[in-house]
């Protein structure tokens, strides 16, 4: 195959699991500009896209090329443009420290620190929580239980920590992992007989990080690993801070003595930012990165963008890129053309009919089978995510939403939206399909 080739088919891969619309602006202007022994050298238009596809999503191409080509394949990325000596003498620092950090196991991205989180009075509390563990690590708050929405700043938060805590005790030894890597580890230390290996890596450390607890939902020997693991970091006084979705009571399938360990210390939770909160978010961000955006475009993307900082930050790079490639400074009129994928339209609410038929045509089922009394499994799915989409899409109340799907009551609409809720928690594949289907529905 030619290096276009092996792209292309990439490119598909990618697709299946973005959707068209990011497929069109981030990966596109992409191209393969080497391959070989399984190495890849990725050219990129500018830092940009470097940035957005890191923090976004960090092993798609690996994984997309590596399915085309049968393998594993390490990937390096080479900017197109030149860079500023300034932006590009700030990359090297910060690349550097993370292969430092990565050359001892540590995997801690160096851009999460807490001098560039911006506080507010949805975020100020758990900000406190976290400089004061960072402080003095064991000490107090321990466990640190942080929670909130997706894309609000809990992983930028416990990252902070471990950052910092580097900062003063270089030789510290931290791990940073997510409840899905963990649970991974488990699975493999039991399938190979290497779970004294395992113990020996978490129990015996300073700092635990670990993000995104409820997914180890469902997941009994990880919950059995996980307690014991914990038990023996508390009672050596090693600091331990854990993240979620929400709070220790709401995370299902977890056993109680392990929710009470989630509670022992100090829980502490992250709201969606004010609108002042976000437009200084943004203006932080423009700093670090270098962009130019104008306060009157700051004010258009943080009333549009109503709660995910992360989805923020993107529409902000998302600019950044547009401008750089086509030479034009950014405006509200770039934002409206650019972002029209991302960014809520008040003009244009969702409705339960548009979110019917993009499920719908999904799964390829009948539109009348979502007001059927059908309770088949090629059904039943589907109607319980159109349900769950209704009541995040839309201002309705249970009861409403019911209605339109040919009279159900409101309990059946709570059952559907807590399955769910269950199943993009705990699988991955899952979440990110409701997450296309949310696209296509506000596209």
């Amino acid at each position: 195959m030619t290096l276009e080739d092996i792209w292309n088919k990439s490119l598909k891969q990618i697709e299946e699991r973005v959707g068209g619309n990011i497929i069109d602006l981030w990966f596109r202007p992409i191209k393969l500009a080497q391959f070989k022994d399984q190495q890849a050298m990725i050219e990129i238009p500018n830092r940009f896209f470097k940035d957005w596809i890191e923090d976004n999503y960090p092993d798609i191409v690996a994984e997309a090329v590596g399915i085309v080509t049968g393998g594993p394949v390490a990937i390096r990325y080479r900017i197109a443009e030149k860079v500023d000596p300034a932006v590009r003498k700030m990359d090297m620092r910060l690349e550097t420290r993370r292969q430092k950090l990565a050359s001892r196991g540590i995997y801690l991205n160096p851009k999460y620190t807490f001098e560039n989180f911006v506080i507010g009075q949805s975020n100020q509390f758990a900000h406190a929580a976290a400089k004061a563990v960072a402080e003095a690590p064991g000490k107090i708050y321990n466990p640190l239980f942080i929670y909130g929405g997706v894309g609000l700043g809990k992983t930028h938060l416990i990252t902070a920590i471990g950052n910092a805590v580097i900062d003063k005790k270089p030789d510290i030894s931290v791990i940073f992992a997510s409840a899905e890597q963990f649970t991974n580890e488990v699975v493999s230390a039991i399938r190979h007989e290497k779970m004294g290996e395992l113990k020996e890596k978490y129990r015996n450390i300073d700092l635990l990080l670990l993000d995104d607890i409820h997914f180890i939902a469902n997941k009994t020997q990880t919950q059995e690993e996980f307690f014991h693991t914990f038990n023996t970091l508390y009672e050596r006084q090693k600091q331990i801070v854990i993240s979620s979705d929400r709070p220790p009571k709401e995370i299902g399938a977890v056993t109680d003595r392990l929710r009470s360990r989630f509670s022992m210390g100090l829980i502490a939770d992250i709201q969606p930012p004010e609108l002042e909160t976000k437009v200084a978010i943004l203006q932080r961000k423009s700093e670090i990165e270098k962009i130019f955006i104008p306060e009157d475009v700051a004010y258009y993307l943080a009333s549009k963008v109503k709660s995910n900082i992360r989805e923020l930050e993107g529409c902000l790079i998302r600019l950044g890129a547009q401008s750089s490639l086509t030479g034009k400074p950014i405006n509200t009129d770039m934002a409206k053309h650019v972002l029209k994928d991302l960014i809520e339209d008040d003009e244009r609410p969702v409705t339960t009919d548009q979110i019917q038929k993009v499920v719908a045509e999904h799964f390829a089922i009948k539109l009348s089978d979502m007001k059927a009394k059908k309770r088949t499994k090629e059904v039943a799915l589907p109607r319980q995510i159109a349900m769950y989409l209704s009541k995040q899409l839309t201002n309705l109340s249970l009861s409403d939403i019911g209605k339109n799907f040919g009279g159900k009551d409101h309990a059946t609409v709570i059952y559907a939206c807590k399955q769910i809720e269950e199943r993009r928690a705990k699988d991955e594949t899952f979440n990110k399909m409701i997450e296309n289907l949310i696209r296509k529905i506000k596209g």
